[in-house]
């Protein structure tokens, strides 16, 4: 998979990868189909694995070249020592997570660095929405209240509070939109937050 292909597929995922390093070992998390490993063995000469627990999902992993481990993120990372990776991505797949605090660190201990993106409940549709009294509904967040998997709402000064708590630095972060960086308004304006970090020294 190329850039072009990526940007057309998922352009949020096409912002995220030019902050993952050639050559670089990565672990994606909840890796789905595997178009964001696909991309970065194929145009970035990146190695490294996916997790994902879909049993719909692990064939086009398997099919893109990816390698997969099924497995659930609850469970923890406890397969792989320390500093395993360069990078660890957890994209669009925290907000799904009962154990928040618990997965930022071991993604942190696992990684050298990691980037995380969730659905930003500050976006200003959604904040409509609930004061239509409705929970909100849109591209990041398509889900109905009652069959939703996310199990988390947050903000992005939500996530930078709890990065400092959990003994993060935070090294990058930014609001997109379309996969387009915000930067008036960002808590307001941008759909979808993304985080690079590292365990702070």
């Amino acid at each position: 998979m190329n850039f072009q292909e990526l940007s057309v597929l998922r352009p949020d995922l096409a912002f995220i990868a030019h902050w993952v390093a050639p050559q670089s070992q990565v672990l994606d998390l909840g890796c789905g189909n595997g178009v964001m490993m696909d991309y970065l063995q194929t145009e970035k000469r990146c190695f490294g694995y996916g997790i994902e627990i879909s049993d719909e999902q692990i064939p086009a992993c398997i099919q893109r070249g990816v390698s997969v481990i099924q497995r659930d993120l609850e469970a923890g990372l406890s397969i792989f020592a320390d500093d395993s990776f360069d990078t660890v991505l957890c994209l669009s797949a925290l907000q799904m997570m009962k154990n928040v605090e618990g997965t930022l660190r071991d993604i942190a201990r696992v990684g050298r660095e990691a980037i995380v993106s969730f659905p930003n409940f500050a976006y200003w549709p959604h904040r409509f929405a609930l004061m239509r009294g409705r929970m909100p509904v849109s591209k990041t967040l398509p889900y109905e209240w009652y069959d939703t998997p996310n199990l988390r709402c947050a903000t992005i000064r939500d996530f930078e509070e709890l990065a400092s708590e959990v003994g993060l630095e935070v090294l990058e972060r930014v609001a997109l939109q379309d996969g387009k960086p915000v930067s008036f308004l960002p808590n307001w304006r941008g759909s979808l937050a993304v985080f690079r970090f590292r365990k702070s020294a």
